[in-house]
Order: structure tokens, then C-alpha cells, then sequence
């Protein structure tokens, strides 16, 4: 736009509906030389320039009376719609692509997303959490690109198999328990003594450590006493193992393989079994060890002195080369003798109703797992579509004790190498002791090997790596994740559908389970 007195432009029909295309951006709070919105200071100061300049020049497009005029009006009335065209088709594609963003993209929900429930829960109970924390991401390009596959995922047709057995031969399989055992198979007459185990760790440790004792306790022809569990101030569960399993339906299962009392004879009670060498620590057995290590080392103990209690237990029976007998007999003892108590039982059929929102069985393993309080009648027809009847699974086994023995950094910084390694020292110290004569290895190296547990984050990729849509129902077994909110973030931004038993549980129903993680097995 010229000045008075400065020759005018050569086609002025140009400048002209410039001029007055600028005006309606203007008037949008646009700047349609960048695209870009401007202050509304500059936006008036504009709108006053815009309105002089066209109204100078009016008074000289005057003088061309019948000439320039016709001629933009036509050029206007002939792509009138283009240009409306145009300008709802750029409108329409920026809401779209804001859309987009706010639902697919983790990191726009940093400030917007609400805590969830669950995880906050699962977080205020360990001094470590800290819900209030921003999220903590270690992958963030390949969460954004984790985001853009599941965006995409949605409006394509589900064709994946993820849902299906690979192997159809897999349905002709039994359990090794099911198996005949060999005739010459079966608990002897004679016992050689007796075996107590005092388990250490948390539900999943001290399953193993039972099944284990079972194990052993044929290997050595002993008579094995009903468990006990070991306190932890990790989980700070005083639960004994007939607050969790049927006492006597395990000693049933297993009549014909193991005798199994429930106390020691009078006589041998009052024993001081470490002053007779009866009491055998993790330190004592080799980690993981062989039949023939207990027949060597463990059985002259047990026929001088009658009893032998093993003390923490931890992983202590190999798995390979093991008789496929005592295998057999550790599968028997870990999927069929060891059932929940009724309490257990009823509220594992109250999860799975809620989230299958039916009540029929569909497995042999919701039978052994809930017992008489699922239904046996079988899904027919419209039923089986019903509610969520493909659910993922998922424990993390990112707490608190698992992440700090890890001895892995998970991307929070000097504060958690603190925390982790104060938590060490009071819950590990043996750890530390052994670490003291170790070679030292970085946490770089430990995740290399793959010897840190996944964070949530981790797992959320994976799952969209293996192809779960974004729509996937997800229940999160256990609690307490270390982080809390701020390490979900980016599982429950890429899979909202997560719930946990705080989610689909009422208070009144999660109040027996209140302060016993152990018993709260779901």
C-alpha cells in the first residue's frame, strides 16, 4: 500500500484484494504473512493502518469508474467458494490435528490428565511415591512414536491373531500332574525325619520355597511340616499359610506323594537346632542346587538328628537336571494342592464377574482358582461376546524391594539413587556385604543384560510393540508400584483401560485385605 504522491502500483487489483484479504485475517486475530496469532495490541494497530490505507486509495480507485471495479468483482464472484472452500478445509484439518494430539500424544496429558484412582492408591502407601512428581519418561521419542502406531492402529482393521492360540496342538496337552506316576513311585514307610521351611520373600517366593520343600522332602523320604512364613518389613504381612491355602485339601493333594503333619512330635520341639547344626540358611545351600547336593549334604544331617529346618529357602532346588518324578510332583503341589482359602476365592470371582461382566466359568483354571463361586454352566451364544472376554493380565513387579535389589537406574535422577540405596541398606544388608567383595557392574551394563525389571513405561512399549490396540482392557495385578502417578503416566496415557481391584472392588470388600498383601493375591 503506497504513500500520497508515490506513483501507484501497475495492478492495483492486486494490492487492492490483498489488502482486504489481510483485513478478515486481521479481524480473526491472524497474521497472514506467518500464520501466526498476534497480540491483540498489534492486532488493533493493524485493523487502524488496513482501514486509513483503504480508505485513501478508495477516493483513487474512484477516478477508473467502470473499469477496475467490474473487473474484481467478477475475478471475486468467480472463486468466491474456493476461497471458502479453502479456508474451512485448513479450519477443519487444524481441529482435527488439535484432536489428535490431545488424545494420542502422552505428553499433552502431562498437564491435563486427573491421577487415577488405582495408582494413587497404590502409590501414597510406600514413602517412596509421590504422586505429585511430574511423570517420569527415559523413552520419550519412543513413546511419541508408540502414540502415532496406536493413532493409526484405530482406524485400520483389527487383523491380528493375538487372541488365538499359536499351536492348536496346545489344546491336546495335560498337566505334567495329570501324568501316571511310575509304580515304584510313592511315599516310603519308614520316614527319615522331619523337614520344616520357614519361607522368606513375598506370595510368589514363598510358593516356590513350599512347592520346593514338597520336592525335597520325597527326594529324602521325610515327612514334611505345614510351612511357615517369615515376617517381612517389606510387605509387612504377618499372613500364615493357612490364612491363604486349604490346609487340608494341600495335605489331601498330596497324601499319596509326601507325609505332611501339621506340628513336630513333643520330643523334637524343644531341639536347639542351631546348636545341633539342624538349621540351614540360604548360605548353607547352593542357590538353585541339585537333587544330589541335598542327598550329599542335607540327608546325614536329617537321619542324625531327625529334623532339619531350612531357614529362608529361597530358590533353593534347580530346575534342570531334576527327576522328571520330583517335577511332576512340584507341578501337583504348585497347581492343584496349594487353593486359596474361600475368602481369597470369593473375591477373585467378584474381579473376574466384574470384568467379564458375566459369571460362567470358561476354563479348567477358573475352576481351580475360584472353586464353587464361579458358576460351571458354560457361555453360549450372544454371552460369550459380552463384557471384556479378552483381558491382558499384567503384574509388574515394579516395587519398591524388586527395584532397589535390582540394583538398575530407572531414570530419576541422583534423588532416586538415594532413595534406592538407603532402602538397600535397611532392608539388604547382606546385599550390600556381598556387593563389597564384588566386582562392580553399572546399571548401564545390568540393562544390557536384561537383568532390570520392566517399568511401566517399558511395558506400555512393549504392548504396543506387539500389536495391543489402544482400546485394550488391562488389569494390573499387585500394587504398590514405586513411583506411583508419575511412573503410570505413560503406561495408563497409551492404555487408558487399565483398572486394578482398588478400581473394581468396594472399599467394604477391600477392608478384609487391608494391611495382608499377601492374602490380597489378586
Amino acid at each position: 500500500m503506497g504513500k500520497q504522491g508515490f506513483p501507484r502500483s501497475p495492478r492495483p487489483e492486486h494490492t487492492n484484494f490483498n489488502l482486504s484479504f489481510g483485513l478478515k485475517d486481521m479481524q480473526k486475530g491472524g497474521d497472514p504473512s506467518t500464520g501466526k496469532r498476534v497480540a491483540g495490541g498489534d492486532c488493533q494497530w493493524n485493523k487502524v493502518v488496513l482501514f486509513h490505507g483503504l480508505k485513501n486509495d478508495s477516493a483513487k480507485f474512484g477516478a477508473y469508474k467502470g473499469g477496475y471495479p467490474g473487473k474484481r468483482h467478477v475475478w471475486f464472484r468467480r472463486h468466491v467458494r474456493s476461497i471458502i472452500f479453502t479456508i474451512a478445509l485448513m479450519g477443519f484439518l487444524f481441529l482435527l490435528d488439535s484432536l489428535l494430539i490431545s488424545v494420542f500424544d502422552p505428553a499433552s496429558l502431562k498437564s491435563s490428565s486427573t491421577p487415577r484412582k488405582s495408582t494413587g492408591k497404590q502409590g501414597s502407601t510406600d514413602a517412596h511415591d509421590n504422586n505429585e512428581k511430574a511423570a517420569v519418561q527415559m523413552y520419550d521419542r519412543l513413546l511419541n512414536l508408540a502414540s502415532s502406531a496406536l493413532a493409526e492402529r484405530e482406524f485400520k482393521k483389527d487383523t491380528s491373531k493375538l487372541w488365538e492360540e499359536p499351536y492348536p496342538q496346545a489344546s491336546l496337552w495335560r498337566p505334567c500332574a495329570d501324568r501316571e506316576a511310575p509304580k515304584s513311585a510313592g511315599k516310603p514307610k519308614n520316614s527319615t525325619g522331619f523337614i520344616l521351611i520357614s519361607a522368606n520373600g513375598g506370595l510368589n517366593q514363598q510358593r516356590v520355597a513350599v512347592c520346593n520343600a514338597v520336592a525335597v522332602a520325597s527326594l529324602l523320604n521325610a515327612t514334611l511340616v505345614i510351612p511357615k512364613f517369615l515376617y517381612s518389613n517389606v510387605w509387612k504381612d504377618p499372613s500364615q499359610f493357612g490364612d491363604i491355602y486349604q490346609e487340608e485339601y494341600f495335605t489331601n493333594t498330596l497324601k499319596n506323594d509326601v507325609d505332611i503333619v501339621k506340628e513336630l512330635p513333643p520330643h523334637l520341639r524343644s531341639l536347639d537346632l542351631v546348636a545341633i547344626g539342624s538349621q540351614i540358611t540360604d548360605a548353607e545351600i547352593p542357590k538353585e542346587a541339585s537333587p544330589r547336593e541335598y542327598v550329599e549334604i542335607i540327608l546325614p544331617l536329617l537321619l542324625r538328628n531327625e529334623i532339619v529346618h531350612f531357614l529362608g529357602f529361597g530358590n533353593r532346588l534347580g530346575f534342570d537336571p531334576v527327576p522328571s518324578e520330583l517335577q511332576r510332583l512340584r507341578c501337583k503341589c504348585n497347581f492343584h494342592a496349594l487353593k486359596f482359602v474361600p475368602k481369597i476365592q470369593e473375591v477373585g470371582s467378584l474381579l473376574i464377574r466384574r470384568i467379564r461382566k458375566h459369571d460362567a466359568t470358561r476354563s479348567m483354571l477358573d475352576k481351580q482358582l475360584l472353586g464353587n463361586f464361579i458358576s460351571n454352566v458354560p457361555l453360549k451364544g450372544h454371552d460369550t461376546v459380552r463384557g471384556h472376554s479378552n483381558y491382558l493380565a499384567v503384574h509388574m513387579r515394579f516395587e519398591v524391594d524388586m527395584v532397589a535389589y535390582s540394583l538398575c537406574e530407572f531414570g530419576g535422577g541422583e534423588a532416586e539413587k538415594n532413595n534406592l540405596q538407603a532402602y538397600r541398606e535397611i532392608h539388604f544388608p547382606l546385599l550390600i556385604e556381598r556387593l563389597k567383595k564384588l566386582k562392580p557392574v553399572s546399571p548401564a551394563e545390568l540393562r544390557m543384560l536384561g537383568k532390570c525389571p520392566l517399568t511401566p513405561e517399558e511395558a506400555a512399549l512393549v504392548l504396543a510393540g506387539l500389536g495391543y490396540k489402544r482400546g485394550t482392557y488391562i488389569y494390573l495385578a499387585g500394587s504398590h508400584i514405586y513411583g506411583g502417578q508419575s511412573r503410570m503416566h505413560p503406561l495408563t496415557s497409551l492404555y487408558p483401560n487399565l483398572v486394578t481391584k482398588e478400581d473394581l472392588l468396594t472399599p467394604s470388600e477391600l477392608v478384609p485385605f487391608r494391611n495382608f498383601s499377601s492374602q490380597a493375591v489378586y
